[in-house]
């Protein structure tokens, strides 16, 4: 792996690295195998944000992870083993937005849609729903389906997505039943283009969740949630009609923000699978050889102050039907067509 891909696989679940980035030098400088592992605990030990929750939910032991790694370390052991161990010591912790970078490998935790279904074919959305005739306007793919359903594929939240864009593609679709608005397995990008597209979904300023940040070395110094609002959008369209929101395993990071905020929206109802979540906004880290660290450092709540970072619970729930995928066929759109048309 190239380490252009290695960022662009970074980009690909960050929120915003320019605007959320941040870098924070080790303590200790000293450049030994056993220094390096002991410098990662200790920078998420005093900077990670979730360990209240992981504590919680998954049974996480940050002290007993320190002893079971640190007893794998020697001073003999190559690059590639040390990476070895403490990519596997960040794993304890479950969260896609952790993340160890050399330029030879990228350690990550995928575990929030490996275990799952996936619950979305690209090639029966292209063949079947898409086609050759379908409007791109930036990060947005549209078309008008047979039965007046407008189906918007959003599939990734990298691309840019301005207020403009979106405005085209609602126009196209004003005189749909209602709208089908497709993020399965788009594992985020930039909040900025997540939110850009809800505030067309909303038509006064809305609550969407609250934001809490370590405010010291504990696990638990976190400062009081602060409430977090989106604005309508002020130009171009505002969606007026019924909209589903289709959702798999692999809506993370950005797009299980945009989940979020859709869900605060009495016109949206979502369907298909929990997304994988993702909550936490992400810093960056340097350790003594230069290795970078990606850890999350500040959490977002729902609007009703609930954790999110495992995911988001659909309001339908569905399954893909293997007799439907033989057909050509789209469990989830067709469910949500049968839905808007009720």
């Amino acid at each position: 792996m190239t380490l252009r891909h290695i960022l662009q696989l970074s980009m690909l679940t960050a929120f915003s690295v320019v605007s959320l980035g941040s870098c924070v030098k080790g303590e200790d400088s000293v450049n030994t195998r056993y220094n390096n592992v002991e410098s990662l605990w200790r920078l998420i030990d005093e900077h990670y944000c979730f360990f209240e929750y992981k504590e919680k939910e998954i049974g996480l032991d940050w002290n007993a992870v320190h002893s079971k790694y640190l007893s794998q370390v020697s001073e003999k052991m190559s690059s590639q083993q040390l990476f070895e161990v403490m990519g596997n010591m960040l794993a304890e912790l479950k969260d896609g937005h952790v993340n160890l970078i050399a330029a030879f490998d990228y350690a990550r935790n995928w575990s929030y849609f490996e275990d799952f279904p996936l619950n979305f074919n690209d090639s029966i959305i292209q063949a079947t729903y898409l086609g050759a005739d379908y409007k791109i306007a930036a990060g947005l793919s549209y078309k008008i389906l047979d039965d007046n359903i407008g189906y918007m594929r959003v599939a990734s939240f990298s691309d840019g997505i301005g207020h403009g864009n979106v405005s085209v593609a609602l126009n196209e679709m004003a005189l749909c039943a209602g709208l089908i608005i497709d993020v399965r397995s788009n594992g985020g990008g930039n909040l900025d283009n997540a939110h850009t597209l809800a505030s067309h979904f909303i038509n006064e300023r809305t609550l969407i969740g609250y934001t809490s940040h370590k405010t010291g070395k504990g696990h638990y110094d976190l400062s009081e949630p602060k409430a977090e609002y989106l604005d309508p959008a002020s130009d171009g369209i505002r969606w007026q009609k019924k909209v589903v929101v289709l959702t798999n395993r692999q809506c993370y990071s950005a797009t299980n923000d945009f989940v979020m905020c859709m869900k605060t929206s009495p016109l949206v109802t979502t369907m298909g699978d929990q997304t994988g979540g993702g909550s936490g906004m992400p810093f960056t880290s340097e350790l003594p050889n230069g290795w970078a660290v990606r850890y999350s450092a500040v959490i977002n709540y729902d609007h009703n102050l609930q954790q999110t970072e495992f995911g988001i619970k659909p309001d339908i729930p569905l399954v893909m039907s293997g007799k439907e995928t033989s057909q050509n066929k789209d469990t989830y759109i067709e469910k949500a067509r049968e839905y808007l048309k009720q």
